[in-house]
């Protein structure tokens, strides 16, 4: 009789009762064991070897004791795999059916003690794939679910945590109000409304020393100390929890707790706010929308005003320092939209791509077993981001500050809760603070954000320059022909003998700079101009990719 070496895996998502003498994990290794003893007669018979994972997820194959697991199947060590449940494996139908793969591959079987499945049939491929798929609609239901209840208790008036605002304290699903703090937030309103403009009003507290009170969370972290900036002064009066009110995504609810605010002088600052908002879009037919409109200034807090400029049928947009804007001064910001905006999104986006920093990042409280479906939402909402979507960027960004060398990008931690249908931690920042290492160069009054490496900040073809490349090879394939020489080929083309041969530098670029020409990748500031002015293309192809490509990773970057 053929000896079956049969390995028990088992899992606990949390790590609360493992300390005890006989937690979980021994319970499921004890019903598998004996599971194993009654097929005896079969030939099975239980390796020493245990795998156990506890306080991990399912979410995710990256478990030690999973991995060990494994790599003595791609081994040939095992021959059936036994755990309790099948969830105890894998939650993710996509993970399952990699597991599968690799189990067939190795000739191994795979049992359920509890559902009796297995895997070397093909009815026991489709009982298991409907099982997680349905495992997989329940965690969707539950997100909705906790989306539902947030969006219900918000509605309702309720507090659901996070770090409240300068002026009240956590009162259950309340707030309570923290009166020296609030005759603060009192004098700040007032004086907004006596000044006119948040610059100012930065300025007189700062000269009077009024500081951001010093106060902790929850959790015991320390809070406040700094002075108040014109970002934090911008959010705090655009609070409407000030007015007594909770916020969720863009509408606003009556709230349990006590306003502190009076509704007339909180909607009086409400207009002054708006009044002195620069270039935002509400035309329904705004094809090309200011994303950041309101939402951006520079490294000294100065908004920049949406502007544009048309040129033919184009249509090119900025964003422009006020004081340019208006022609009060000639030197300033002028940062083309569309890049400044790419940057944004993509940076956005990235940290959607990383679902477990941007949990510990935003504080959020996700169980262990909705990791695989925060996965999938994350991928959705980085995928919107990408395209641009005004929607998405709006809700996220309260923020977005130009330095020389970064861009930061200040969102609502909130709102990152709330796209994800998750709890926030009660101690939870309000606001999570992205950086995106670009730096600005100047061509004319114009500035272009320009990545580290040297490229653009978003890939452009460069419409002339490509016509231009096209034209020198074809001129130079004639002219290798010997039927014509560049004095009949410029009149042909009603062109001068000295601009053709200008041109004619560009069909000797080494490939790689053709293939940047064409994907829109050279490094930022080189045009078709730059390439056939004196000396613009040397003949050395190793030279030219050094003046013309981006620098690659790692080579000769400064630290910002």
């Amino acid at each position: 009789m053929t000896t079956l070496r049969c390995a028990i895996y088992t899992r606990k998502s949390s790590d609360e009762g493992l300390e005890q003498s006989f937690n979980s994990l021994d319970a499921q290794h004890e019903a598998c064991s004996a599971y194993i003893l009654s097929q005896a007669s079969h030939g099975w018979c239980e390796v020493a070897t245990r795998y156990d994972d506890g306080g991990l997820s399912g979410g995710t194959l990256e478990r030690p004791a999973l991995q060990r697991l494994l790599a003595d199947v791609a081994a040939g060590r095992i021959d059936i795999i036994v755990v309790y449940k099948v969830d105890r494996l894998t939650r993710s139908l996509l993970d399952f059916a990699k597991l599968v793969e690799a189990f067939d591959k190795a000739d191994t079987s795979f049992v359920s003690v509890t559902q009796s499945f297995n895997t070397t049939t093909s009815m026991g491929r489709l009982t298991l794939n409907m099982l997680l798929s349905f495992a997989q609609f329940e965690r969707e239901v539950t997100a909705e679910r906790i989306r539902d209840k947030i969006a219900a208790s918000k509605a309702r008036g309720m507090w659901m945590g996070g770090t409240p605002p300068l002026g009240y304290r956590p009162d259950g699903r309340s707030l309570a109000v923290v009166e020296e703090h609030a005759a603060l937030v009192r004098h700040i309103f007032a004086r907004y409304l006596a000044l006119g403009t948040v610059r100012l009003l930065e300025a007189e507290l700062k000269q009077h020393g009024v500081r951001v009170p010093e106060r902790a969370t929850a959790g015991g972290k320390p809070l406040g100390g700094g002075w108040f900036s014109r970002g934090v002064l911008y959010l705090m009066l655009r609070r409407v929890t000030y007015d007594g009110r909770i916020a969720h995504g863009d509408k606003s609810y009556p709230g349990t707790h006590p306003a502190i605010i009076p509704s007339d002088t909180f909607q009086r600052v409400q207009a002054m706010l708006s009044e002195h908002v620069q270039g935002s879009r509400t035309a329904p037919r705004a094809s090309n929308p200011s994303l950041l409109a309101g939402k951006i200034v520079d490294d000294g807090g100065e908004p920049l005003v949406a502007s544009h400029a048309t040129k033919g049928k184009a249509r090119y947009r900025y964003y422009v320092s006020r004081a340019l804007h208006t022609g009060a001064s000639s030197t300033g910001l002028r940062v083309p939209a569309r890049e400044i905006e790419r940057v944004v999104a993509d940076r956005l986006a990235s940290q959607f791509d990383d679902p477990l920093a941007l949990t510990a990042a935003a504080w959020l409280d996700v169980p262990a077993d909705c990791f695989a479906s925060l996965h999938e939402r994350c991928g959705d909402i980085a995928a919107r981001l990408r395209r641009l979507c005004p929607s998405s960027v709006a809700a996220l960004i309260a923020q977005v500050r130009i330095a020389d060398a970064r861009v930061h990008v200040d969102c609502h931690a909130d709102a990152v809760a709330t796209l994800l249908a998750c709890a926030q931690h009660e101690d939870a920042p309000a606001l999570l603070t992205l950086t995106a290492e670009v730096r600005l160069t100047r061509s004319g009054t114009a500035m272009r954000l320009v990545q580290r490496d040297g490229s653009a900040s978003a890939a452009q073809v460069d419409a002339s320059l490509t016509r231009q490349l096209l034209l020198a090879r074809g001129w130079w394939k004639e002219l290798r022909g010997g039927e014509i020489d560049i004095t009949r080929l410029a009149t042909r083309e009603g062109l001068t003998a000295s601009y053709v041969t200008r041109v004619l530098r560009l069909a000797f670029l080494a490939p790689s700079i053709t293939q940047a020409i064409l994907a829109g990748r050279l490094r930022a500031g080189v045009s078709a101009a730059t390439l056939t002015a004196t000396g613009g293309v040397d003949a050395s192809w190793r030279t030219q990719e050094a003046r013309l490509l981006p620098t690659p990773a790692g080579a000769g970057l400064r630290r910002a």
